[in-house]
């Protein structure tokens, strides 16, 4: 059960009180709450930086530039701070880049900043982020915000080796989600010169998955967190998952009625025969589990 707090007058955005004690933001406009099953840097931990293992990648990291992020959906900013306090200590170059269409929310979490409790202490990188457009939480951390539509503008970042995908649902945020959108991420990542790159996020969704895959990415089941049992972990190399989709996960998308890709709007559809043999051909499913 939610409980609500606390409102800006105004704002699309409200505090809620969780089952478990910590504070979240809900959006009034969008009707979902941010981390509903655990505190914001809790998840952020479990999801992206434990489950992509960044701790041990960034501390083996040897290339002369830096180890990137790309934090895309940066909202109130939970994951970029848990990001940062995992990694500071580690003494190699770190960039995150944060992409965002508007940090209203993110301004709503400061000004809420005591009540949420990962902020404290992080308001003036914060506010230096919102000002300026970029800030240095330590001296090897460089933090930059790309403010505009993710979906529909041409992504200038570095190479990322590790993507924390965590915009609103694909129910209120179609176009984050299709087909399109997890192309234009694949290409930046599948060069030659492309270091290994994984990419996590929230939803365990069969269509979400079936987009992935026909977009280029390998994919697999990820971690539990929150009140989710499991959630999606995609790479740009098979060998980076641990549990990847099989042929078995096959039979499960030829039989439901939530498993075609998103192009345009999210619709509930069955998979196409078409769209279903394109799925099968991936090298992913070709080997016998």
């Amino acid at each position: 059960m939610l409980h609500h707090v606390g409102r800006m007058i105004g704002s699309a955005f409200e505090l809620v009180t969780l089952k478990g004690g910590a504070c979240s933001i809900l959006s009034r406009v969008h009707g979902e709450t941010m981390h509903i099953g655990s505190d914001p840097c809790t998840e952020a931990f479990e999801l992206h930086i434990r489950q992509q293992g960044l701790i041990k990648r960034v501390g083996e990291w040897t290339r002369p530039d830096p180890f990137v992020i790309w934090d895309i959906g940066l909202g109130p900013a939970g994951n970029a701070i848990a990001a940062i306090e995992a990694l500071r200590e580690i003494g190699r170059p770190l960039e995150i880049h944060s992409f965002e269409i508007s940090t209203e929310v993110l301004e709503f979490a400061l000004h809420h900043a005591g009540r949420l409790g990962y902020l404290s202490g992080w308001e003036p990188v914060v506010m230096q982020l919102l000002t300026e457009g970029e800030a240095y939480p330590s001296p090897l951390i460089r933090w930059q915000l790309h403010h505009g539509d993710f979906s529909r503008e041409k992504i200038t970042a570095p190479i990322p080796s590790a993507i924390f995908f965590d915009p609103y649902s694909p129910a209120q945020n179609p176009e984050m989600w299709n087909i399109a959108t997890f192309r234009s991420i694949w290409s930046a990542v599948s060069g030659a010169d492309a270091p290994p790159c994984t990419m996590t996020n929230y939803t365990r969704s069969t269509s979400v998955r079936v987009t992935m895959a026909l977009a280029g990415w390998f994919v697999g089941v990820g971690v539990p967190t929150g009140e989710k049992s499991e959630t999606t972990i995609a790479a740009n190399r098979i060998g980076l998952l641990e549990k990847p989709l099989d042929r078995c996960w096959l039979k499960r998308v030829r039989a439901s009625t939530n498993a075609a890709p998103i192009r345009g709007g999210y619709e509930r559809w069955a998979i196409s025969s078409a769209d279903f043999d394109s799925l099968g051909g991936l090298s992913q499913f070709l080997v016998e589990s």
